[in-house]
Order: structure tokens, then C-alpha cells, then sequence
């Protein structure tokens, strides 16, 4: 069984201030809880930008400093995301894939996202696809329900999507699949030979999701932007607290934590430069 990638998702797009006052916000914030999640066992970290305000932005100078600060602390592979905020255009999403970082979600089709649609157009997400091709950008697969991860078999069978690719599998939000057990092992059972896989379980369905992807041998996304508790009722005191509890099991269970450069491995990355 591969070793378990843990992607720490620190800030996300909608999660404010109000709902924890330990959400890291600024770049240099945002690159120290990368370097906690290191420490703690992440090999991965999934970053959305933000105006001084709380805002979100998907400015490519923002990235950028994001992406500065972190190296300047620790080894870690950055994720940008193009789902940015709902209601963004296609080309303000795309901004950061710019920068050429190692990797950058890419959302499979639209959804119902609570009360607003997250859309995913065709045509922007082939757009997407290429840009991501043209800087070498490797892509994570984004899969909310189902039929996103049919179009994503399609787009591989088409070679619009070309090589082994690596999907994340959201579960939980309203108006996707829903956060359960069956859900998680109908995608697993979907995915084509030498697909890569990570769940992320919104809310309380992220420890249940994440230790059942750990015994399937498939790897685990937790942090801020999925999940703000470390049980119910209880705040979680960080994002690196959720990603030790992860590898604390990941570890009682025998399955070794990837470094960064192991994760780059299974992932078909090219080593980063010290």
C-alpha cells in the first residue's frame, strides 16, 4: 500500500473570521500553518488567497506571496485552487495557475453549493484542462458527486485528460454526494487503473472519510476549509492539530506518512530543487 499523502486545506473561500478566530488569512499566516501542517505529517497543502479584508481573491500576486512565504519555511507541495469563490469568472480562477505551481484543483462540473451553484461550464473546464497542461501544472481531479467523476472517465477515454490522474473526492457539501461510507466506496470502485485518490469529508465526515481512505489506501484532505472541529462542539485549535490526529492513525494502522518528495513520487511530480 502507497504511503498516505495528507493535503492540509488551510483557508478555504468562505470560512470567516467569526466562525474561527485562528483562521490564517494573510500570507504570512497562511505560511505558518502550512509549516505546522508539515511538521505534523501533511505533504500537501491546499491554499486559497485572501484580501486584507477576509475577502477572496484569486489575484495571482496574491498567490504569489503566498507561495513566496511558504517555501521560505518548508518543502511543501502548494496547491492552488481555481474554484476560488462562487460567483468569480472562469479567467479570474484561472489566475494562479500562472505562477506554474506544482499543482491546482480542477472542478469536474457545477454543482448546487448550499444555497448557490458553483459552475463549471464545459468549456471553461477544458480551458482549465489546457491551461494547466500549458504551464505544467499537474491537476487534482475535484469530484463532488457522481457524474463528475463519469465526465472525468470520458475526458481520460477522449485524451482530453492524459496520463494517471489524481482525483479528490468532496463528500458532504449540500447539493453533493452525501458524506457517507457507500458514497466514498462507489467513487473508489468507478476509478480507472492507476488513478490516485484523496477524500475530503466535510464537517464530521472528515475523520470517519479519512480513516476509511486510509485503510483503502487511498490518501486524506482535512483542515479549515472543509472542517473547523475536532469534535463536536470543540473548535479545532489548528489546522496542523487536524492533520496529526490523521497521521496518528494513519501510523496506529501501519500505513507510513509520504514526505513531500515521496508524495511527489506517487504523484508523478518532478523533485523540488532544494
Amino acid at each position: 500500500m502507497q504511503k498516505l499523502i495528507i493535503t492540509a486545506a488551510l483557508t478555504g473561500a468562505e470560512v470567516t473570521r467569526e466562525q474561527h478566530p485562528g483562521l490564517p488569512i494573510s500570507p504570512e499566516e497562511i505560511a505558518q500553518a502550512a509549516f505546522d501542517c508539515v511538521q505534523a505529517g501533511a505533504s500537501i497543502v491546499h491554499v486559497h488567497a485572501r484580501n486584507p479584508d477576509g475577502s477572496s481573491t484569486q489575484e495571482a500576486a496574491a498567490y504569489q506571496a503566498i507561495i513566496s512565504a511558504i517555501h521560505a519555511r518548508c518543502d511543501v507541495i502548494v496547491q492552488v485552487s481555481t474554484g476560488g469563490a462562487v460567483g468569480m469568472t472562469a479567467q479570474e480562477r484561472l489566475a494562479p495557475v500562472t505562477l506554474k505551481p506544482e499543482m491546482a484543483t480542477l472542478s469536474m462540473g457545477t454543482v448546487n453549493f448550499g444555497g448557490d451553484v458553483f459552475m463549471n461550464h464545459p468549456a471553461n473546464m477544458q480551458e482549465f484542462a489546457q491551461t494547466m497542461q500549458t504551464h505544467g501544472v499537474k491537476p487534482e481531479l475535484e469530484i463532488f458527486d457522481s457524474g463528475m467523476l463519469a465526465t472525468a472517465n470520458r475526458w481520460i477515454d477522449k485524451g482530453l485528460l492524459s496520463g494517471p490522474q489524481h482525483f479528490d473526492f468532496v463528500l458532504g457539501i449540500p447539493g453533493g454526494m452525501a458524506g457517507k461510507p457507500e458514497a466514498l466506496m462507489y467513487l473508489v470502485s468507478q476509478l480507472k487503473s492507476g488513478s490516485t485518490w484523496t477524500v475530503a469529508g466535510i464537517g464530521a465526515a472528515q475523520l470517519q472519510l479519512g480513516t476509511l481512505a486510509i485503510v483503502l489506501g487511498g490518501h486524506v484532505r482535512v483542515g479549515f476549509e472543509d472542517n473547523l472541529f475536532y469534535r463536536k462542539g470543540e473548535l479545532a485549535s489548528s489546522n496542523a492539530q487536524l492533520v496529526a490526529r490523521m497521521a496518528r492513525i494513519s501510523t496506529e494502522l501501519n500505513r507510513p506518512i509520504a514526505t513531500p518528495n515521496e508524495a511527489r513520487a506517487l504523484l508523478g511530480l518532478v523533485p523540488r530543487a532544494a
